[in-house]
């Protein structure tokens, strides 16, 4: 444990940020360019110094707008850590813990981007493993950084990753059965996107005798179920992110958020590019079902958008000069504010 004011080579420490369970990560600064920086230090020091690089290496193939930057691995008095990029602002975990469910084009907007990091990280070869509210930061701004991948590996060469890690609420179903592929970071953003709608979880952490239920799906309702104002197009994509079998689910990152972006209501319906509460009640009728309206979220600029992305091949994402969200591949339009770029 570090104390405030304590230094490691150049950093001073200023504040303990959090703890979980592969290591510490604190608030410091760079005392030679006056900079705050997120420094994490590993729990198991005494581990090969190869293995203390796996993580900082998979970060530094990682270059994302929505994925936290790293900055440098050191070691310092025997002592190794990694030097990240610091997120003013508060874990995703934290925001729903506090506010429960979140207006649909918030969740939306969130879930796009965490999309958007982990479909970049799956090109690059990388899985997650440990993909939740608690791993995902949210600036000042709403930016979202997805972070912590101690738990991530590379997937050049295994089909998949073959240890049972992760946070047991969020996990896949294979991922009890230590099979974790790139489907698998897809149904822990599922859950995600659940908690966010509903402010809850479809399932608490399995009990020995419910994994039967949970290979076979039967532990999930609809998120629907639980909050009526949910379009059920909006629904659909959550339940099918959470089929109990891989084969059932999206199969890229991609496929999830091209889905999403595609319910981004029209600049010229809805202001801001999102739902309010009274639009989203005007895509029910009085008995709480989904109106006619409910299946018309698909403008004619978001399809062609779904079209360009689907056609993408493997470009890099940049920013919008407006708001200064990520953009997905080859967007001539920001799917978050609406403007051309």
């Amino acid at each position: 444990m570090l104390f405030r004011g304590q230094h490691l080579g150049k950093y001073k420490i200023m504040a303990p940020l959090g703890s979980g369970g592969f290591g510490t990560v604190y608030l410091a600064e760079d005392t030679w360019i006056n900079k705050k920086v997120a420094i994490k230090i590993p729990h198991k020091q005494s581990v090969k110094f190869a293995e203390l690089l796996r993580e900082p290496r998979l970060l530094a193939s990682l270059n994302h707008p929505n994925i936290v930057t790293i900055t440098t691995a050191e070691k310092q008095s025997n002592l190794f850590f990694i030097v990240m990029e610091y997120v003013s602002g508060k874990t995703l975990d934290h925001i729903i813990e506090a506010e429960g469910q979140l207006e649909l084009h918030r969740a939306l907007d969130y879930a796009c981007q965490i999309c958007n990091a982990i479909d970049h990280a799956h090109r690059q070869g990388v899985i997650h493993r440990d993909l939740r509210p608690a791993n995902v930061m949210v600036s000042e701004n709403n930016l979202l950084k997805v972070t912590d991948f101690g738990t991530s590996r590379f997937l050049e060469i295994a089909a998949h990753g073959t240890t049972v890690i992760g946070s047991p609420p969020y996990m896949a179903p294979e991922q009890f059965k230590g099979m974790a592929v790139f489907a698998s970071d897809l149904y822990s953003l599922g859950i995600t996107l659940y908690q966010m709608l509903t402010g809850v979880l479809p399932y608490q952490t399995p009990a020995p005798a419910d994994l039967e239920k949970l290979f076979k799906g039967e532990l999930v309702s609809s998120p629907r179920s639980r909050n009526h104002k949910i379009p059920e197009a909006v629904s659909d994509i959550v339940m099918r992110a959470l089929a109990p079998e891989v084969a059932d689910r999206y199969q890229s990152a991609g496929d999830m958020l091209n889905e999403l972006l595609a319910l981004r209501p029209d600049q010229d319906k809805y202001k801001n590019n999102s739902l309010n509460d009274s639009q989203i009640s005007k895509t029910e009728d009085t008995h709480g079902q989904p109106s006619t309206e409910d299946k018309q979220l698909l403008p004619e600029d978001a399809e062609r958008m779904k079209k360009r992305l689907l056609a993408r091949e493997t470009p890099a994402a940049g920013f919008c000069w407006h708001c200064h969200k990520p953009l997905h591949a080859r967007s001539s339009r920001c799917p978050f504010c609406g403007e051309n770029q």
